[in-house]
């Protein structure tokens, strides 16, 4: 398979604007995969997809670099002296890394049906716009607690709280629904502030998606020599600019916003998608 600058480029725009947004990267990309003309179940695709995750990830690491590190250094402290372990860092690491298991879990036992029968865009577009209904729910409830007072700042996360946003992120498998949407809302049912919720989520991403990215580069990399060196970094360069951009703009956005206007975007994106397969403009896979 053939993959041209133009088509690199753009897939790592996708990627990067859309990996920590709670629009559905897998979903945005298998949209934009389709409109390139590319088959969107091809294995060098689906190792494409993977790939240019990891830039996005490493512009995680580089805009959060001082507080991971901060927080690594008190989880190593912590498991050979125990008045670490009194400190909230510890429990945070902690929070992160119960919540980092089970989407590898389930991500590795269903594996065949993450990459064959929900590489569908109709699974694509009911699910921008079932898990829309849910992120709804989510910002109702913080706006509930915010009125009582009762809203938890990052002091207050607990490991249980990781353990129910990597739940929640198991979800995020389906195409469409979204990473950073599933651990965001539950991140907010559980009554964290959006800014809270949102820097968990990307911390969470990071063993998630290295941990993929990485499989599917060693597993697929014959797969990925046919596309052509250029055309990879183009699209490897270009995700990590986008995804630094978009994690700063998010975080500002969150902070004095809500959800709500991506809720209507998902639903009108979702609704357009079933419109252009039921008319027979687009094809399914």
């Amino acid at each position: 398979m053939d993959l041209n600058f133009i088509q690199a480029a753009v897939l790592g725009v996708v990627e990067g604007l859309t990996e920590f947004l709670p629009v559905s990267s897998t979903g945005h990309l298998t949209i934009a995969e389709k409109l390139l003309g590319l088959k969107i179940d091809a294995p060098a695709v689906t190792a494409y997809t993977a790939l240019i995750q990891v830039p996005a990830i490493l512009a995680t690491f580089l805009y959060f670099g001082r507080k991971i590190i901060r927080l690594l250094t008190a989880w190593v402290r912590g498991l050979t002296h125990a008045e670490a372990r009194t400190e909230h860092d510890y429990t945070l690491a902690w929070a992160v890394i119960v919540g980092s298991v089970p989407v590898g879990i389930v991500g590795f036992l269903g594996k065949s049906l993450i990459e064959g029968a929900l590489r569908s865009l109709w699974v694509v577009a009911f699910a921008l716009i079932l898990w829309s209904g849910v992120m709804w729910l989510a910002e109702r409830r913080h706006d509930q607690l915010e009125s009582s007072g009762r809203i938890r700042g990052e002091g207050d996360i607990t490991v249980k709280d990781g353990l129910v946003l990597g739940i929640a992120q198991c979800i995020s498998l389906i195409p469409g629904v979204s990473r950073s949407g599933t651990t965001i809302s539950a991140g907010l049912f559980q009554g964290l502030s959006r800014v809270v919720a949102t820097e968990l989520s990307f911390f969470m991403a990071i063993p998630a998606l290295t941990a993929a990215g990485l499989y599917e580069t060693l597993k697929s990399r014959h797969d990925l020599a046919g596309l052509g060196v250029g055309p990879i970094v183009v699209g490897m360069v270009v995700s990590f600019v986008v995804a630094y951009a978009s994690i700063a703009w998010l975080l500002r956005f969150v902070a004095t916003n809500s959800l709500r206007s991506f809720v209507t975007y998902r639903v009108v994106l979702g609704a357009a998608v079933v419109v252009a397969l039921a008319a027979g403009w687009i094809s399914a896979t």
